[in-house]
């Protein structure tokens, strides 16, 4: 869930330099309350984006249940659309089923506007989820941006047209983009009317008013616009379309922002356009040099992008981006050049990169800075995923392993599916990165709550383990190892015993074991892999695979009731988790902590360490841990006789579990003494109140909720 907001749902932050559009605005404005689909049509850079968000945050009150976005550009394809507007409304989707029936299932009891801006390049799709959508949730208002109506039956269109040339407005918005007092009489006047108000075309000319002065911009966009069609747009023809007449201004103002780029700016251009999302400049480095652009040229070129305001400006986490309509024109000549192919690859290459280095840093010091690495970085993750499914299916297999765990953590539970099944599909792989992306579908599966198929999984994982660590271990050391001398009558040497691969084949059978309420087996089958690793049981949990076995026996040891050795081995992974600052595994064991805490009688000590968890799983953005976590704090609060905060705690658990697409479910244990204590504290304040307290927290923002949950019994 994100952090504590204002209001409910999440719309971006309006753009300062909105100008004019009161009379569209309030067209929307009306149309909105009138019809549950609105789309707002309109030519490339016209500005349906910033009208649609204006809207959106103008309407957002008459919402109860929010106003939520969903940017379609990062998308090349419908294969994740439904992945993505799930995202957008703070759906962690952990079912197995359809995607669509989740998103439904999601929407159909709130009064909700969900707002999808772009769709223009998967109109289709998008009209039929839109249909869907509106038929599974009649409290659902959309608002669509798209250069074409998307054709579903009771769609209003607003069809956008440019800013009037030679009104107030277009220079206005000229003024505020080139941070001058431009008279609207002369030069100003004339640049609007050459570029027929159009605010992207605008906005470019604006910069380089910044850079030449309001003359010489008047003088250049004259020659060029004064040429006849066919000087204009040869660069970009597309015979086989027809380009409307201000789409051809809109291509040509564009186009004269890339003559008057340097040389290595034009190149780098047509380069940063394989990126799909945001990109910081260590990742335009990595991807764009070759030939003239080096480390020493390449951030040059990219400041003199931003002046040009062809890359938009440095956001807050430090990245830039690129508005598609430029984005596009880039990659037009990223074609011409020859380099598409080339550059993608190194793209792919250099996130596959970024996922091994995660992957390898996540049980450490910066699991934290790698989680969310991952995290900012997941449009351009999917993008080279899907580029190496297509060219190279064993990097494909190899990136996914490295970061479906992370996504899953995130609740991405359908794309970390997605991906890994379809590239162990296509790879041919064996060893390590086969039994990699087997372990990372089977705990996606078990949090879908597929135990069946995870079971097969398993038992694939572990034999994949098995066969990376002798079978192709041993071929690998017999054919490139030097052989030690042995000496006549030395024994045989051992086998090795087993790696990080069967640790973790062990884990996900031992948590397949405890969902499925199987203690005692989950307790054998990590602890017999955890003996025959050198050091046995007391070795130290060196590697993350350990750790999780660690984990997998601790919790089985609860499920077992033996709590005071299951607290004790708690406590001392704990302590060890805190030395390497490792945080997924810390927050399960405050989970486990607060249920012994439950069973040992100590509400308190549950309470505190439930809130220990919370505290951890809101940094990591997981929805269904908080969701858990809530839960186990509610049972405290309810063991401890407190009535009303429990019922608070508890309606906020429903909203998160209602996030993740799912009924509530956890460790057998918990259920029963959730149900066992919440009986008790109705009947000491009464179902009227308990459920009164409920339902509001229920409705209410869940960040709020949360933020009380954390605050303990003394605080405000």
């Amino acid at each position: 869930m994100r952090e504590t907001a204002p209001v409910r749902g999440h719309l971006p932050d309006e753009n300062p330099g909105f100008v004019g559009r009161r009379t569209e605005l309030e067209r929307v404005s009306a149309a909105l309350a009138e019809h549950r689909l609105v789309t707002v049509t309109g030519v490339g850079g016209v500005g349906k984006t910033r009208l649609a968000l204006r809207a959106a945050h103008r309407a957002a009150e008459r919402y109860p249940d929010g106003a939520w976005w969903t940017d379609l550009t990062p998308l090349d394809g419908d294969r994740l659309l439904v992945a993505l507007v799930a995202d957008s409304v703070d759906l962690s989707d952990h079912t197995p089923g359809m995607a669509t029936a989740g998103l439904c299932r999601r929407l159909a009891d709130d009064r909700l506007l969900l707002v999808l801006d772009s769709c223009e390049h998967l109109a289709a799709p998008c009209a039929r989820l839109v249909a869907e959508l509106l038929a599974a949730a009649p409290g659902l208002t959309v608002l669509a941006t798209s250069r074409s109506p998307l054709g579903v039956e009771g769609e209003r269109v607003i069809a956008l047209d440019p800013l009037p040339p030679t009104g107030r407005d277009a220079v206005e918005l000229l003024r505020r983009a080139a941070g001058e007092d431009l008279p609207a009489a002369g030069p100003a006047g004339e640049i609007c009317v050459r570029l027929e108000g159009i605010p992207l075309a605008l906005e470019l000319a604006a910069a380089q008013i910044r850079l030449q002065g309001v003359e010489a911009v008047r003088d250049q966009l004259g020659t060029r616009f004064d040429a006849p069609p066919e000087a204009r747009f040869d660069l970009l023809a597309h015979p086989e379309r027809v380009w409307p007449s201000r789409h051809q201004t809109l291509r040509a103002a564009i186009g004269w922002s890339h003559e008057l780029s340097a040389p290595l700016e034009r190149l780098l251009w047509a380069r940063l356009s394989v990126f799909r999302g945001p990109f910081d400049l260590a990742s335009a480095t990595a991807v764009c040099i070759g030939g003239p652009l080096n480390r020493v040229t390449l951030p040059d070129a990219l400041a003199g992008l931003v002046r040009a305001s062809v890359v938009r400006p440095l956001d807050g986490a430090g990245r830039h981006r690129m508005l598609d309509t430029i984005r596009a024109y880039g990659a037009t000549w990223l074609e011409r050049t020859g380099e598409t192919g080339t550059v993608a690859d190194r793209h792919a290459a250099h996130f596959r990169g970024i996922a091994r280095r995660a992957e390898t840093e996540w049980h450490g010091a910066r699991q934290l800075r790698w989680y969310r690495t991952v995290d900012a970085h997941h449009t351009d993750l999917r993008t080279a995923l899907d580029r190496l499914l297509r060219t190279d299916p064993d990097a494909a297999l190899d990136l996914v392993g490295s970061v479906a765990f992370a996504w899953s953590c995130r609740g991405r539970l359908r794309e970390a599916r997605d991906g890994l099944e379809q590239a162990l599909v296509l790879s041919e792989a064996r060893g390590r990165p086969r039994a990699r992306a087997l372990w990372a579908l089977g705990v996606t599966l078990v949090l879908q709550g597929e135990f069946g198929p995870a079971q097969e999984i398993s038992e694939r994982c572990a034999r994949e383990a098995r066969y990376a660590e002798h079978t192709a271990g041993t071929e690998h050391e017999d054919r490139y190892a030097v052989p030690a001398q042995r000496e006549p009558g030395d024994p045989p040497r051992p086998r090795p015993g087993p790696g990080d691969l069967t640790l973790d084949a062990a884990a996900l059978a031992g948590l397949l074991a405890l969902t499925t309420g199987r203690p005692m087996a989950a307790y054998v089958v990590v602890g017999h892999v955890l003996d025959a690793v050198h050091g046995g049981p007391a070795g130290s949990a060196d590697s993350a695979a350990r750790l999780r076995c660690h984990l997998v026996r601790v919790f089985a040891l609860t499920g077992l009731g033996r709590l005071a050795e299951a607290r004790d081995r708690a406590l001392a992974l704990r302590a060890r988790c805190e030395d390497l600052d490792e945080h997924w595994i810390r927050t399960a064991l405050e989970y486990q902590l607060a249920l012994t805490g439950l069973l040992e009688g100590d509400p308190a000590a549950a309470a505190g360490h439930a809130r220990a968890m919370l505290e951890g799983t809101r940094a990591l953005g997981a929805s269904l841990g908080v969701a858990l976590g809530l839960d186990v704090l509610a049972t405290a609060l309810a063991a401890a006789g407190d009535g009303e905060r429990a019922a608070d705690v508890s309606g906020t658990g429903e909203a998160y579990w209602r996030s993740t697409g799912q009924p509530r479910r956890g460790l057998p244990g918990l259920r029963a003494l959730h149900e066992k204590y919440t009986d008790t504290v109705r009947a000491t304040i009464g179902d009227p109140a308990y459920e009164e307290i409920f339902v509001r927290a229920l409705t209410g923002l869940p960040q709020d909720g949360l933020d009380r949950a954390l605050r303990g019994p003394r605080q405000t």
